[in-house]
């Protein structure tokens, strides 16, 4: 029996070293890479060849979204399961744009996640039902691209001059972005439009 070969990102070591011993005891899984950054998830599956990569949403270094879109374009025939602690709309739907393969809670029973990855890595989708369902009632992101961009940075504690010179703007444009920002998601301040904004999904 071919064994379907697993990398694992996740930047707790507890939590990493717990899913990597259950997934060993299933026959037909092999975990052949563990790491605990997202930037280290592309040069690990180029070395290693994984079938699924099993990413954690938080990571440090490079979120796991944009790893898993990195990994998709390089790697394609590596599928993409997607895992999180926080069961947001607006995270789903970017994780089916990053063209990842199954969202999955933490919180979901140890035997569902052995099916999700065998489901995944015979290129079905596996997401929770009922996030499925609250991303579809769920409003879409009112902000446009650039306006979440600069949204993110500014989550990051970034002032306006910061946020200027990372996107080469001015700081005029960027003040002019973070108001209608603000009017877009109705919020009463730039740190209101923020948590808004995370609490939905819309930036990581």
């Amino acid at each position: 029996m071919l064994s379907v070969k697993i990398l694992l990102a996740e930047d707790v070591h507890m939590v990493r070293g717990a899913l990597v011993a259950l997934l060993e005891l299933e026959p037909d899984l092999e975990v052949v890479a563990s790491v605990d950054r997202g930037d280290l998830i592309v040069p690990s599956a180029l070395e290693t060849r994984p079938d699924v990569a099993i990413v954690d949403i938080d990571l440090p270094g490079t979120d796991g979204l944009t790893a898993a879109a990195e990994l998709h374009g390089q790697l394609p025939e590596c599928r993409t399961l997607i895992l999180t602690s926080l069961g947001r709309p607006g995270t789903l739907r970017r994780a089916m744009a990053a063209r990842v393969s199954g969202f999955l809670l933490k919180d979901s029973p140890p035997s569902r996640l052995a099916q999700a990855v065998r489901a995944v890595a015979a290129g079905q989708r596996v997401i929770d039902p009922e996030l499925a369902l609250s991303a579809w009632e769920a409003p879409d992101n009112p902000l446009s691209p650039r306006e979440t961009q600069v949204l993110r940075i500014a989550a990051r504690g970034a002032d306006a001059a910061e946020i200027a010179e990372q996107l080469f703007l001015t700081q005029g444009t960027v003040r002019n972005y973070l108001t209608a920002i603000v009017d877009k998601l109705h919020a009463r301040n730039r740190i209101d439009a923020i948590r808004i904004a995370e609490e939905a999904g819309w930036i990581p």
